[in-house]
């Protein structure tokens, strides 16, 4: 669990994280994240120039002192030296580097934080992460499961647990939730012909649900009706074997799980990856790429556009087009 910014982070700190939470009307999740972010940059400054004894453990290093004189005499050089340590094994402290996506998360953290300074509170006259370029990201395709693949993994579902673990799936594979999503909802966000999901930055979509998805809710929900819930917990559509709204990792877990048990690569596959498989589906089938825009609940068209890549009916034909393609070998 992150740590409790209110009471650990200095004011210049708490005063970012709080625009965030109740102006820029982010996510708990995502202000504890940027908190954690910069806990780690603040502590990385303080080591590097030498401002703690040497035999401080990394993790024991206060930021309760950072105040405004000592945010303005970090340089540019500063960031991108913490950016160079991040991508760096520590052996001693058995952490590996991080990889480019996880810096560049924490790179964003940094570059808001002081463009938060200095468009927000007019606070620095020099922003010395506005120029700083995120680490390069390799494009690559995502992973997904076929049709036949996606219905083994649901026939894969069995146990106690069978029907609220298959409609787990079902919409994980129908909806394309993200599963922080799919963990999130509750019995009130379920209607006859849709279900209300609150997405990233808490901004609320409204999906369809098909056939299918439908009757695995019905057929759960008469198993969860005989449940003792825990008061807190009342309203939660999924609940655990606790009685308590169901995590990240049960969710996770589940996927591997089913993975095996479908002969499937339990490695490869995760619960975002049951997103991707519902985008390439719909794609596949007709959807335009701006409706499922709206589905998958993505702020640019760009970031959806990537399924486009994976079976594209254009790409096929200009393959097709290229009179080369006709070439027979000469027989010699």
């Amino acid at each position: 669990m992150a740590a409790d910014y209110r009471h650990e982070a200095p004011e210049l700190i708490r005063d970012f994280l709080q625009y965030h939470e109740t102006i820029r009307n982010h996510s708990v999740r995502t202000v504890d994240a940027y908190y954690v972010d910069l806990r780690l940059f603040f502590r990385y400054i303080k080591w590097d120039h030498g401002l703690v004894p040497q035999d401080t453990p990394f993790e024991e290093i206060l930021i309760d002192d950072v105040d405004l004189d000592f945010i303005r005499a970090i340089k540019k050089a500063d960031i991108y030296n913490f950016l160079s340590w991040l991508s760096r094994d520590r052996p001693g402290k058995k952490q590996p580097g991080l990889g480019v996506a996880a810096r560049a998360r924490k790179l964003v953290s940094v570059r808001s934080f002081f463009s938060y300074l200095e468009l927000k509170r007019n606070l620095l006259a020099v922003n010395p992460a506005a120029d700083i370029d995120p680490p390069r990201l390799r494009k690559s395709l995502p992973v997904y499961l076929t049709e036949p693949d996606a219905e083994k993994l649901l026939d894969a579902v069995h146990g106690p647990y069978a029907e609220r673990d298959f409609c787990m799936l079902l919409l994980l594979l129908s909806c394309g939730m993200r599963v922080s999503e799919l963990v999130g909802l509750d019995i009130t966000d379920i209607t006859d012909e849709t279900v209300r999901v609150l997405g990233k930055g808490n901004k609320e979509r409204i999906l369809y649900l098909n056939p299918a998805c439908r009757q695995a809710i019905a057929d759960y929900l008469a198993v969860r009706d005989g449940t003792n819930v825990l008061q807190k917990d009342k309203n939660a559509l999924f609940l655990s074997r606790n009685h308590r709204r169901v995590s990240v990792d049960t969710v996770e877990n589940l996927v591997k799980k089913a993975s095996l048990t479908a002969g499937l690569d339990a490695k490869r596959y995760s619960p975002h990856k049951l997103r991707h498989t519902a985008a390439t589906l719909m794609l596949q089938n007709g959807v335009d790429v701006r409706t499922l825009q709206e589905v998958l609940g993505h702020e640019s068209l760009n970031t959806t556009q990537i399924y486009t890549h994976i079976d594209n009916d254009g790409l096929r034909t200009a393959a097709r087009a290229n009179p080369i393609g006709k070439y027979k070998k000469k027989r010699e």
